[in-house]
């Protein structure tokens, strides 16, 4: 299959927006630059960011079939795959982003969000054109749905990343904004260099990949978060234009690599956020993955192409207490201020380990990973020291 509708937005507008300095993923272009300290300069063809892909085989007569993620496109010569930044030229695959991101800027890892993963550190966080789905309700639309030439890019290679972060004073580079599975080979080298020089990768993915890709990933990164979207085929089909089963199997490759993740579900208004629902993918990640594993609840807000009304306060706070009740120790509800749901709490004896406001760490009280009051271990990775460590889920 070649590309789609989504991958021919119009260059005009793409132009314009970039020519009148429009934001970049919800910051003015200017800051894209600030991010970047030694200079870097903004691409001007699509030269820069071609490399050979990876996991990609010839069928003959110069075709190709990507094997990087589920969709498996077979793309003809001079086309591209569904993600838009994957291209086939005399018969090889090439990837048109690689050390060209379109976004960069530093947050906090709780932005992420990842709460059991080096809680108050920031993550130098970088993201490219392209995605391999089209979630109507995109927040990062505006480089997730675009080619890589119809946007601003940086030449940043994977060591100059490492270097950056480091100066900054970040405790990970985080892959994020738009899907990191499409600059797959970028991410990767990234988090190589990254674990030669002590600074952990994390990945924030749809979790939209083939097993094997992803379990070489696992090898270098030092966190994922996975964005479960739904726990319905119809609403993956309708809303995200792909499939839960495939995420569900990554989900599961995760815990079999030891790699330490978290989940986060969007509940949108009358789409994903029924009680039933809400408690069966509860329930599915208790028992088949582990109660420890972190499950984020966050509040939709129309954007993009889906407009409905924001997430009831009431839908928010059932999802938290059912999620609870389905065994889940580790619960959080982000996009809203409701108190002490942001909060890491002892599954033993409920004592505060870690105090949060919005993405904010207000007090650590954790001693040694483990609960103040009981002792109680708290599964995440809690120090730098141990940003790579494996196994914690059991």
């Amino acid at each position: 299959m070649g590309i789609t509708r989504r991958q021919a937005i119009g260059c005009a507008a793409a132009t314009a927006a970039g020519a009148a300095g429009i934001a970049i993923c919800g910051w003015p272009a200017g800051q894209l630059r600030a991010a970047v300290a030694d200079g870097s300069t903004i691409g001007e063809t699509d030269i820069m960011g071609v490399k050979e892909a990876e996991h990609w085989r010839a069928l003959g007569a110069n075709r190709v079939k990507c094997v990087l993620c589920p969709r498996q496109c077979s793309v003809a010569d001079m086309e591209r795959g569904y993600c838009g930044v994957r291209e086939n030229r005399g018969g090889k695959y090439y990837t048109l982003v690689y050390g060209t991101p379109s976004a960069v800027h530093i947050d906090p890892i709780e932005k992420k969000p990842l709460f059991h993963y080096l809680p108050g550190k920031t993550a130098y966080s970088i993201g490219t054109a392209g995605c391999n789905f089209e979630c109507l309700f995109c927040q990062n639309w505006n480089i997730s749905q675009f080619r890589p030439e119809q946007v601003d890019k940086l030449d940043l290679p994977a060591e100059r990343v490492i270097n950056q972060a480091q100066s900054a004073g970040c405790g990970a580079v985080a892959h994020t904004y738009n899907e990191p599975i499409v600059f797959y080979e970028y991410a990767r080298e990234c988090a190589r260099c990254g674990r030669e020089a002590g600074m952990p990768n994390v990945m924030i993915s749809n979790g939209y990949i083939q097993k094997a890709p992803m379990q070489e990933l696992c090898k270098e990164l030092g966190a994922v978060k996975i964005d479960l979207k739904a726990f319905s085929e119809k609403f993956y089909a309708e809303t995200c234009h792909g499939k839960l089963q495939p995420v569900l199997d990554t989900l599961k490759t995760l815990k079999e690599e030891g790699v330490w993740f978290e989940i986060v579900v969007l509940l949108v208004t009358g789409l994903n956020d029924s009680g039933e629902e809400v408690k069966k993918l509860a329930n599915w990640v208790a028992a088949d993955l582990s109660p420890d594993v972190p499950l984020h609840f966050s509040r939709y807000f129309p954007y993009y192409k889906l407009q409905l009304p924001p997430t009831p306060v009431e839908t928010m706070q059932r999802a938290y207490e059912a999620a609870k009740s389905e065994g889940c120790h580790f619960v959080y509800v982000g996009n809203i201020e409701l108190p002490g749901k942001a909060d890491t709490l002892c599954p033993s004896c409920g004592t505060v380990a870690i105090k949060r406001m919005g993405l904010m760490v207000l007090s650590n009280n954790l001693k040694d990973g483990k609960c103040p009051k009981c002792g109680r271990a708290i599964p995440g990775v809690w120090r730098s020291e141990d940003a790579w460590k494996r196994g914690i889920l059991g």
